[in-house]
């Protein structure tokens, strides 16, 4: 199995300072931004890279010597926005990205599913997290047709350029859980869209990470290491379904989402958070974590993705390192012992 980071917790450093840090934490692999929510700051001659193998070339030899690698490209993003200056830059970085991973040697790309409107016209996503109603039925069926059209128009993309597109099962997006996978691939036949399995969203939904990959089995196709809390006395007045958000003001400091989409500031008094491995899972449980995935394929690239508010970049990078070593290292000694 394949150890390493997403690098967007990077991006304030170029790229051989990244894989510098990487490299300093034991781990071999640096999963790339390529486009989506967030810029690619550390592959900005993407499009050089698609035109021209020479570039491409020159590009990997930046990581020649280091002791780590590329090991995925991310293009996290909504590319079933229904406002188009969202959607439709959204939906050509995956198309550009899955170009780039090709002329990189890379066999995956992580995006997201995407969520559209709720109905024609509307230029606002309608997450519908419960379909109590007939009405919300409604809506996800006309969600649904537009996500089966676009991910077989992406699935043949994928297939023609021997790629494997991973969809992050995240919050406001149409694929979120196993049974949404499964539609998924009734409605579009693909056989080169899967699962990035981040344990975290999991976790969050009161599902489990590790019977999901063993139900899906090789529709998984990468991973990222990162963790949950439950912060149980907010839960239980809350719930999970938390909508305590602020809005940041302009002069705040802020991430565009695209548009004029911004994200919020996370609760003060949250439901859950997001946290460096270990701090809401013990490393027995990452070990039982890498079982699955290695069953499914020993090859598997398991990235940390850090978002711990609490801890500093490298400090929580640091954290999250020890504990996946730690379980990889429990793993490795029981497979000796057989």
């Amino acid at each position: 199995m394949k150890l390493g980071v997403y690098n967007a917790v990077l991006h304030d450093r170029p790229l051989e300072e990244a894989v510098e840090v990487v490299a300093s934490l034991g781990l071999g692999g640096i999963e790339i931004n390529s486009g989506g929510f967030l810029a690619p700051v550390h592959i900005p001659e993407i499009d050089q890279i698609i035109a021209d193998p020479s570039v491409a070339r020159k590009y990997l030899r930046r990581f020649d010597g280091t002791g780590v690698e590329i090991a995925g490209l991310n293009c996290n993003g909504n590319p079933l926005h229904p406002n188009p200056v969202i959607g439709e830059k959204h939906a050509e970085d995956v198309r550009r990205t899955i170009r780039a991973a090709a002329a990189l040697g890379q066999t995956r790309v992580v995006t997201m599913s995407g969520l559209p409107g709720g109905e024609p016209g509307t230029r606002h996503p309608n997450w519908i997290v419960n379909a109590w109603n007939s009405a919300a039925l409604d809506v996800l069926d006309y969600q649904w047709e537009i996500a089966a059209e676009f991910w077989s128009g992406i699935d043949q993309l994928a297939k023609d350029h021997g790629v494997k597109v991973a969809l992050e099962l995240h919050p406001q997006n149409l694929v979120f859980n196993t049974r949404d996978v499964r539609k998924l691939i009734q409605l579009t036949g693909a056989a080169n869209i899967g699962v990035e399995m981040d344990a975290s969203h999991l976790f969050w939904q009161q599902a489990d990470p590790v019977a999901v990959v063993r139900e899906l089995g090789p529709l998984i196709f990468h991973a990222a290491a990162k963790d949950v809390r439950i912060n149980v006395e907010n839960a239980r007045l809350n719930g999970v379904l938390d909508n305590g958000f602020r809005r940041l003001a302009p002069d705040e400091p802020r991430v565009n989402l695209g548009g004029d989409e911004w994200a919020n500031e996370w609760p003060r008094d949250s439901s859950w958070d997001f946290v460096a491995l270990g701090k809401g899972h013990d490393v027995a449980y990452w070990t039982e974590f890498i079982r699955a995935l290695y069953e499914v394929d020993p090859d598997m690239c398991l990235n940390i993705e850090h978002e711990d508010t609490e801890l500093g970049q490298i400090e929580g990078l640091q954290v999250a390192a020890d504990v996946l070593m730690s379980a990889w290292r429990t793993f490795e000694a029981e497979q000796l012992k057989g």
